[in-house]
C-alpha cells in the first residue's frame, strides 16, 4: 500500500517493535496470572502494552487508548486506540505460535485502521478504510470457496453463557454448511485468514473490541461480509457475529438461527 497514513505507519512500527519482544519469549518458561474472567495474562502481555501505549501516547497524545491490560484512557477525543498486545495468549504460553499483536484505530465509532501482527511467521496484516487490505505489502482477498469446502473457526469470551453458545455452534452445526470447524484461540489472526482466503469463515462471541477492531476492517477492506447473528448489518462495536466470504452467508445465519432453541 502506498502514501500509508502516519496513524498506519506508527502501529507498524509499534507491533514489529513488540513482536521481537513476544518472539523473545515464546517457548520460555513465564509465570502468568489468572484474571477475575479466568483468561490468563503473562509479563510479555503487560510488557508489550506498556510499550504500544507509550509510543501511541507520544505519538498523538490527544487521542483516547483502550488497552486489554490497562484499560480505557479517555481523553475525550474522537479517535480511540483499541490494543490488544498479545491475542492468543493462552497459545502464547503453551509454546503454540498462533498468537498476534492487534492494533486498530476508532473514529467516530467506525474502525478506520488496523494492524495484525504474528511475530513467528512475520505475517503482518493491515488496512485503512477504503484502501483494501494487505498481507506483508501484497493485496488480499477472501476465498471464492463455497460450502462444499469451506472451513469455520470460532472463539467466545469466557462468560458460560457465551461458552455455551460457542459449543452448541461448534458441535452441532450441520457438516453440510462447512466441511470443517476449528477453534484456534487468536480472533485477530482468524479474521486476518478469512481476509486472506485462508478460512471461510469466523464466528466470534462476546469478546473484546480490542480483540477484533483490527480483524474486522482487514475482512471488510479484503471484500468479506459481516453480521449479526441474526443478518442484520454489523456495527462496531458489536461484538456477537458471523464474518464470511460472503458466498454461503445466508445460510450460515439460517442454521445459527435454527439452534436458538438448543442454547
Amino acid at each position: 500500500m502506498e502514501n500509508k497514513s502516519h496513524e498506519l505507519i506508527i502501529a507498524i512500527e509499534c507491533a514489529k517493535q513488540v513482536g521481537l519482544i513476544l518472539k523473545e519469549h515464546f517457548e520460555t518458561d513465564l509465570d502468568h496470572e489468572i484474571k477475575d474472567d479466568t483468561s490468563i495474562v503473562t509479563i510479555a502481555d503487560k510488557q508489550a502494552e506498556e510499550i504500544i501505549k507509550s509510543v501511541l501516547e507520544k505519538e498523538f497524545p490527544l487521542y483516547s487508548f483502550f488497552g486489554e491490560e490497562s484499560g480505557l484512557t479517555d481523553n475525550k477525543s474522537n479517535y480511540l486506540w483499541h490494543v490488544d498486545p498479545l491475542d492468543g495468549t493462552r497459545n502464547f504460553a503453551n509454546g503454540i505460535p498462533i498468537f498476534a499483536v492487534s492494533i486498530a484505530l476508532e473514529h467516530r465509532g467506525e474502525v478506520v485502521m488496523g494492524v495484525v501482527y504474528n511475530p513467528i511467521t512475520d505475517s503482518l496484516f493491515y488496512a485503512e478504510k477504503g484502501t483494501g487490505a494487505y498481507l506483508n505489502g501484497k493485496q488480499v482477498h477472501v476465498s471464492k470457496q463455497d460450502k462444499k469446502s469451506a472451513m469455520l473457526t470460532a472463539g467466545a469470551s469466557q462468560k458460560d453463557t457465551d461458552q455455551a453458545l460457542i459449543r452448541t455452534i461448534m458441535d452441532t452445526f450441520p457438516k453440510r454448511v462447512v466441511r470443517s470447524m476449528r477453534y484456534l484461540g487468536c480472533t485477530a489472526l482468524e479474521l486476518c485468514y478469512l481476509a486472506r482466503g485462508g478460512t471461510e469463515v469466523v464466528i466470534p462471541i462476546g469478546l473484546g473490541t480490542y480483540d477484533f477492531a483490527a480483524g474486522t476492517l482487514i475482512v471488510q477492506e479484503a471484500g468479506g461480509m459481516i453480521t449479526d447473528l441474526h443478518g442484520v448489518p454489523w456495527k462496531f462495536p458489536e461484538n456477537y457475529f458471523v464474518a464470511s466470504n460472503g458466498l454461503f452467508h445466508e445460510l450460515l445465519i439460517t442454521e445459527i438461527k435454527k439452534l436458538e432453541n438448543k442454547i
